[in-house]
């Protein structure tokens, strides 16, 4: 049993309280072994007013993190699962995936902005919603196409603090994220997913370590959730084939639908919102990867090849 683990963070409110959730699991499970944490800045923190298309989209919130692992400083590391690539350096791996939070993202209201029922649907014309995802963006824009759609990007307390100063009628945000910071009350209204497609990964934490430290990844694993990981194999498997690296809104969200059974409902759509491609499978969740590659393909056979090669 190993005496130490050095958990890897970024250094914002989510990552830490992330960072901690996993210390405190581990200290739990192995009250022999120090935990401790260390805050790693990466790219996405450093460049955090530039635009993800410009400073390299999936991945900035991530690669120094994999650059401490490999070298050894830290032991593992917390991601939010939906800022890991599909494809991750040799001699990493997933030890663990986390159970689910709440998957859809949340409509978010500035004080004083009325809305009867509060919904996408029942935003005024014209009124303004800020969100720094193109996945958002796209679905945003196909569903009302009147909206004034403005980029955002920070930390959740920044996106909250340029709302509450008026710069947005609105915002959208992960609810996990809110309910994970103690912010549940600041959530105007769930965002369906039949609504709005989630990010691939989103509400779940992905804990990264080494291929070949065994120990800790065996011990890593101890919060994996088997129902959580089968979904999450299956949106990744999607995206990864459909191109991860791409600058097209792919999205994603996969749920178990009786004793073994995994539902999986995916999209690709053009940032204007103009096009937006969805369709769904089911099968065996033992098949998670196999139903994310089925449903890519799919989705090709119905148009999205034809956005993906432009």
């Amino acid at each position: 049993m190993k005496t130490h683990l050095t958990i890897g963070s970024r250094g914002s409110k989510l990552a830490l309280w992330q960072a901690g959730w996993m210390k405190a699991q581990l200290n739990g499970l192995y009250p022999r072994t120090e935990v401790s944490i260390e805050i790693i800045k990466t790219s996405g923190d450093v460049l955090k007013d530039a635009p993800l298309t410009v400073i390299g989209g999936k991945g900035v919130f991530t690669k120094e993190l994999e650059e401490a692992l490999l070298d050894g400083r830290i032991d593992l590391a917390v991601h939010s699962l939906k800022d890991l690539p599909t494809v991750l350096p040799g001699g990493l791996r997933i030890a663990a995936i986390t159970e689910r939070e709440d998957a859809r993202d949340a409509l978010v209201l500035r004080a004083g902005f009325e809305v009867e029922r509060p919904s996408i649907e029942t935003l005024p014309r014209g009124a303004t919603v800020g969100t720094s995802s193109p996945r958002r963006v796209a679905q945003l824009k196909h569903l009302r196409p009147d909206l004034n759609v403005r980029e955002l990007r920070g930390n959740v307390d920044t996106r909250l603090r340029k709302l509450d100063a008026g710069d947005y009628d609105a915002i959208i945000l992960a609810s996990a994220g809110l309910r994970r910071l103690g912010l549940a009350e600041r959530i105007s209204a769930p965002v369906e997913t039949e609504e709005m497609l989630p990010a691939v990964g989103q509400g779940a934490l992905g804990i990264e370590t080494r291929d070949a430290d065994e120990e800790t990844v065996s011990m890593a694993a101890t919060v994996n959730d088997e129902r959580t990981r089968a979904a999450c194999t299956a949106e990744r498997a999607l995206l990864r084939e459909l191109g991860g690296g791409c600058q097209l809104p792919i999205a994603a969200h996969a749920v178990m639908v009786g004793e073994g059974r995994l539902r999986l409902n995916g999209l690709v759509a053009v940032p204007s919102g103009e096009t937006v491609i969805r369709d769904s499978v089911e099968g065996a969740a033992a098949d998670a990867e196999q139903l994310g590659l089925e449903l890519a393909l799919r989705l090709r056979e119905r148009g999205a090849e034809r956005l993906l090669d432009e």
